[in-house]
């Protein structure tokens, strides 16, 4: 393939790569996550209320990983509501695994940015067989698509890191019932349960972002790289003959 269209290649790769860590920077700062509804049990129960007139009991919120806001309903009017995790939430919501999600989020940015770094050396500069090369592209997509160790006889593969983040914050939400437990705080009178909660779209973003490192690792295959680690028989051949001289 002409140097000219691999740069062009190269660039496409490192525009998406940059675009993702952009998307995946805002997402982080965004309360648009998850949107969910609740009903208040208490108020439903006490007047025995059903059809239309839960209307008047549904509440709704939306959050990120920082703050969110909703509103409370229990038959007396809405009360509008905001939230922070930090320092706020901190008893009420499993903390480690949110504190994960926020550093997966955070290395996933690092290592876009990185990759997007050596696809513009790659691009404009004057690329070389090491880690700064086509290998290093290769690299940089699949550890942040994901995150490997590989020492010379042992292969521990990982998760990758935004997957890491949809699987944890998905767990943390269907499984810790984290919308329920905001829904809760502080409420000693009311009992509020969670009737459906929706992906939105910082979500999805991150979900978007991990498709696109593997289809960066495709460019690079198109602008006439071999995948790495790939060796053809007469390589081989070549290797076991000046292993034997020696």
């Amino acid at each position: 393939m002409p140097s000219q269209q691999k740069k062009v290649i190269f660039c496409m790769a490192g525009m998406l790569s940059f675009v993702c860590a952009l998307g995946v920077v805002t997402a982080l700062g965004t309360p648009l996550w998850i949107k969910a509804t609740f009903l208040c049990k208490t108020g439903a129960l006490l007047v025995n209320a059903s059809g239309q007139e839960l209307d008047k009991f549904m509440g709704e919120m939306q959050y990120g990983l920082f703050h969110g806001e909703g509103m409370r309903q229990c038959g007396l009017g809405k009360r509008p509501f905001r939230f922070s995790f930090f320092p706020d939430l901190l008893k009420a919501i499993p903390v480690s695994i949110h504190v994960n999600v926020i550093l997966f989020s955070t290395i996933l940015i690092v290592l876009t940015l990185v990759g997007t770094a050596f696809f513009m050396y790659n691009a404009f500069g004057k690329p070389f067989e090491t880690l700064h090369g086509p290998l290093g592209l290769y690299l940089l997509s699949f550890i942040s698509a994901k995150l490997w160790v590989r020492p010379a006889t042992v292969h521990q593969s990982y998760g990758s890191c935004g997957c890491l983040v949809m699987i944890l914050f998905a767990s943390e939400v269907k499984i810790h019932h984290l919308s329920e437990k905001i829904a809760n705080y502080k409420e000693g009178t009311y009992a509020y349960k969670t009737q459906s909660e929706k992906y939105t779209t910082s979500f999805w973003v991150v979900f978007i972002c991990f498709f696109v490192h593997f289809l960066n690792g495709l460019l690079i295959r198109l602008a006439g790289f071999q995948f790495p680690f790939a060796k053809s028989k007469d390589t081989e051949t070549t290797n076991v003959a000046a292993d034997l001289m020696y």
